[in-house]
């Protein structure tokens, strides 16, 4: 029993809020770019950039255990590079994350949809903003059994949607693994959205605070490698499961399950499985931009809730409603440039050299590939 204790403490629950986080928004896209390049392709390229985002977050939280005192991504930018690359973190983070906040707005609907049936579009989506407000300003330990039993959920559907579609679904075809070579370059943004967690790693990190400096390194990595490839794992489910459900996929895999006559109790189960899935991570982002504009910026409570509580809603009602363009820009774009910034701080913060070089010039040439794509 103590060992089981130790395990969930240790392994469990950092895993889960890593792995919470990751899995939002992004796994909604990916049936419809696998079904788009082949399921072949699609496989390997998700292999490649889980390797290369594992390769983020260790270096990330590198640089968390590094660095001296408590701050987040903007606050290393400034430690190590000066005002210039403050200036561009902000960007590269705040910005983005709010971006992403109210791509989790723009799914939210779709999802309470399928609960709910249409209408009531306005109440639905402040509905959800203001239940994924709320928890932001919890702690860390938390949050931690708060993601873990979410993510749990979320696996538990999955494999439930999984099995739906081995048991009851279309066979499959050819066309899935006939590569399409027109559509080369589109998995790469959705999969580097779909897998970036770096707003948790400080998270992860602080979960074990209270550990020896030797021991901490060792039980940050591990909940790393797993809370990376879990979400990984469970995306492949995902993904074969809504092919055989859906022949016809849509860009957010549910306009596509909606009309392709299934159940209705599959349809509750993507509704419950995408809010819950997307409420985990709208929290977590919104809690890793309040510890940003609280730890960088020293801004005071009210204008921290102003920004991270009103920003995604006041964007949402601005007109921006487009889920693949968005989650393109952000993984394109944001988390292109946010990876290959964390390359130059984690070089920066341990004097990397040899083998830990090269392994930073595969990262940066992966993204520095994806970002051209944009530019």
């Amino acid at each position: 029993m103590a060992n089981f204790t130790e395990f969930y403490k240790n392994r469990l629950l950092p895993a889960g809020l890593l792995a919470g986080t990751i899995i939002g928004a992004g796994i909604f896209s990916l049936p419809f770019v696998f079904q788009k390049v082949g399921l072949g392709v699609g496989l390997f390229y998700l292999a490649l950039g889980t390797l290369v985002t594992i390769g983020i977050h260790l270096m990330y939280a590198e640089v968390v255990l590094r660095t001296p005192g408590e701050h987040r991504f903007v606050g290393y930018a400034r430690m190590y590079y000066g005002s210039w690359a403050f200036w561009l973190g902000i960007l590269m983070t705040i910005v983005q994350m709010i971006l992403v906040m109210t791509i989790y707005l723009i799914l939210s609907l779709s999802f309470s949809n399928l609960l709910f049936g249409p209408g009531y579009e306005v109440e639905k989506v402040m509905l959800f903003w203001l239940i994924s407000s709320l928890p932001i300003f919890m702690n860390v330990r938390d949050l931690a059994r708060l993601e873990f039993a979410v993510t749990g959920g979320i696996i538990t559907i999955i494999l439930f949607i999984f099995g739906l579609g081995i048991f009851g679904g279309h066979a499959p075809t050819l066309h899935w693994f006939i590569p399409d070579w027109k559509f080369f370059f589109l998995p790469f943004a959705p999969i580097l959205f779909s897998l970036s967690g770096r707003t948790a790693i400080p998270s992860v990190v602080n979960y074990f605070r209270e550990s020896p400096a030797s021991a901490k390194l060792g039980k940050v990595r591990s909940a790393i490698m797993y809370g990376t490839m879990v979400p990984a794992a469970v995306y492949v489910l995902f993904i074969v499961g809504v092919l055989l459900l859906s022949p016809s996929v849509s860009e957010d895999a549910v306009t596509g399950l909606v009309t392709s006559g299934i159940s209705g109790g599959v349809l509750y189960a993507v509704g419950f499985l995408g809010l819950i899935s997307i409420w985990s991570s709208y929290l977590m982002i919104g809690f890793d931009i309040e510890r940003t504009l609280f730890q960088d910026l020293g801004w005071g409570r009210l204008a921290r809730i102003f920004v991270v509580v009103g920003s995604p809603l006041a964007l949402y009602f601005s007109g921006l409603h487009s889920f693949l363009a968005l989650i393109s820009i952000a993984g394109g774009v944001f988390l292109s440039l946010e990876g290959i910034f964390v390359v130059c701080l984690w070089l920066k913060a341990r004097k990397a050299r040899g083998a830990s070089i090269t392994a930073a010039f595969f990262v940066v040439v992966f993204l520095s590939v994806l970002l051209a794509q944009f530019l």
